[in-house]
């Protein structure tokens, strides 16, 4: 799953991408609202972590544009400001939740998990495929009630197909949303991915769609 957290305060930024990485997310920065606005503009996020208080262009008009440009991705805002107008105005400007500072880092990836599975249309922390249950909340998988070991990779590319079961995943959205951006994968990365990955969880459950991509099949 792929974040992008814009926040100012170098320590606070360092911090959330510290805890975000921790939890199996690949994250993005932003310092300010114009750099902000342009790569929530060109690029696609399974979800935002956006403060208010920004230099250049605020949080708020920051989230606006993006609204009004019909970019959907789910927006956690942090602010400051502790009045009951402020968050409303965000909420009102197409925020999905918020968030006041100081704040605990467990709350927010807890809220963050929860807005990227109401986007997917998932309201459980378990997904679930045939004999497969991951546990969103643990980042564990389960196979037949047996825990099966995952590397972050691993987790993150079952995690993505997970949330997004029933449609067909292309090679290019994969690869955006589970490799960090220091990694040039191979070309045959991906495939030699999937196949470690159904080797621990069974062969069937993901499908390759040749010219295509990947598709887990809905229940």
């Amino acid at each position: 799953m792929r974040i992008l957290v814009v926040e100012d305060e170098e320590r606070i930024r360092r911090d959330l991408k510290s805890h975000l990485q921790a939890s199996g997310y690949v994250v993005h920065e932003a310092s300010n609202g114009e750099d902000a606005w342009f790569l929530g503009d060109t690029e696609d996020f399974d979800a935002v972590v956006l403060d208010l208080g920004l230099p250049k262009m605020d949080g708020l008009s920051v989230l606006k544009r993006w609204r009004e440009a019909e970019r959907n991705f789910p927006i956690l805002i942090l602010t400051a400001r502790g009045g009951w107008t402020d968050r409303v105005e965000g909420i009102d400007a197409g925020a999905d939740d918020y968030l006041v500072k100081p704040f605990r880092m467990e709350e927010l990836v807890a809220r963050i998990r929860a807005l990227i599975r109401r986007s997917a249309g998932r309201a459980s922390p378990m997904l679930q495929a045939g004999p497969l249950t991951l546990d969103t909340s643990r980042a564990k998988a389960i196979v037949d009630g047996e825990t099966v070991a995952l590397s972050p990779l691993e987790y993150r590319l079952l995690s993505y197909l997970l949330h997004h079961r029933g449609r067909v995943v292309s090679r290019v959205e994969l690869v955006e949303h589970i490799y960090h951006d220091d990694v040039e994968p191979d070309s045959n990365a991906l495939e030699v991915l999937v196949g470690r990955v159904r080797r621990k969880i069974g062969s069937d459950l993901i499908e390759t769609r040749r010219g295509h991509g990947y598709l887990v099949i809905a229940e």
